[in-house]
């Protein structure tokens, strides 16, 4: 399975104004799986990317650092 690198959802996730816990409940899971999407030690699936991108009203590709 390909991993994805959401290398910059910290930053995305502070300029929406939420703690890790909020996106972890809005995502409906744990704070630490959030912690661990940000270091990179673990990926979403695409269902739970595009939750987090939903959740962040932005593109996917956006989330995915492509927009460049």
């Amino acid at each position: 399975m390909k991993k994805h690198n959401l290398a910059n959802l910290k930053i995305l996730r502070k300029e929406a104004g939420l703690s890790q816990a909020e996106l972890a409940a809005a995502l409906e899971i744990e704070r630490s799986t959030v912690a661990k999407y940000e270091t990179g030690d673990r990926s979403p699936d695409i269902e739970t990317l595009c939750k987090i991108a939903d959740v962040l009203q932005i593109s996917t590709d956006e989330l995915l650092g492509r927009n460049n």
